[in-house]
C-alpha cells in the first residue's frame, strides 16, 4: 500500500491555537474533520491516519515546535517508511495575501524557519502548500504578526484557502504533485 504524509506546520499548546504560525495545523484539523478521524499524541507529533481510495494517509501536525519541524518530519517519513516524493508540508507564508496559496514541487524555506529545519534535515525535495498570512506589520514587528490570533475578518478570506487546502491534499494523494500544481494553482489568486 503507498503511504504518504501530510505535515502541517504550527507550534503546540492552546495559546498558539489560531494564530498566523498554525495555519498549517489549522488545514489538518479542517482536513481530520472532512474525513472524520481524530489526532493521537504520538512521538514527535499529533498522528491520525486514514486512507484514500486504497492509499495511507498520515497527518501530522509537530510537537517540536515550529523551529524544530524537521525532527518530527524525518522521524515519521523513517518510521512508516514513506517516500518523500510523497511528503506535503502545509504552512503559513507572510510573502503571500491572506487567502491566497501556493503549491510547489520543491524549493527554498522562504524564510520559513520550520520549513528551512525540514530542508536542513532531509534537503528540498519535497512538495509544500503554502497559505498567505499577509504581511500587515511594521519593521520588526514579523513575530508578532505570526504568533499573533486571526480576527473573525481574517477567517472570512483565509477559510476558502483551507477548505481548497483540503482538496489539494486530497488530489496531492490521488494525483501526484504535478497534476496537483495544474489543476489548482491557477485557482489560488483569493476570489
Amino acid at each position: 500500500m503507498d503511504k504518504y504524509l501530510i505535515c502541517g506546520l504550527g507550534n503546540p499548546g492552546d495559546e498558539y491555537a489560531g494564530t498566523r504560525h498554525n495555519t498549517g495545523f489549522m488545514v489538518l484539523d479542517a482536513f481530520a474533520k472532512a474525513s472524520n478521524i481524530c489526532f493521537e499524541d504520538k512521538r514527535y507529533g499529533y498522528v491520525a491516519e486514514t486512507s484514500i481510495k486504497g492509499r495511507k494517509v498520515f497527518l501530522l501536525k509537530p510537537t517540536t515546535f515550529m523551529n524544530l519541524s524537521g525532527n518530527a518530519v524525518r522521524y515519521w517519513l523513517n518510521k512508516e517508511n514513506i517516500d518523500q516524493q510523497r511528503l506535503l508540508v502545509v504552512s503559513d507564508d507572510v510573502a503571500l495575501p491572506l487567502g491566497e496559496f501556493r503549491l510547489k514541487a520543491s524549493g527554498s524555506n522562504g524564510g520559513h524557519n520550520g520549513l528551512g529545519h525540514i530542508i536542513q534535515l532531509i534537503g528540498q525535495d519535497y512538495a509544500r502548500l503554502r497559505l498567505g498570512i499577509g504581511n500587515d506589520f511594521p519593521r520588526g514587528g514579523q513575530v508578532d504578526w505570526v504568533l499573533g490570533h486571526y480576527s473573525d475578518e481574517d477567517m472570512k478570506l483565509l477559510q476558502p484557502a483551507i477548505d481548497m487546502s483540503v482538496e489539494i491534499i486530497k488530489s496531492f494523494v490521488l494525483q501526484g504533485i504535478g497534476n496537483t500544481m495544474n489543476q489548482f494553482n491557477k485557482l489560488r489568486k483569493r476570489k
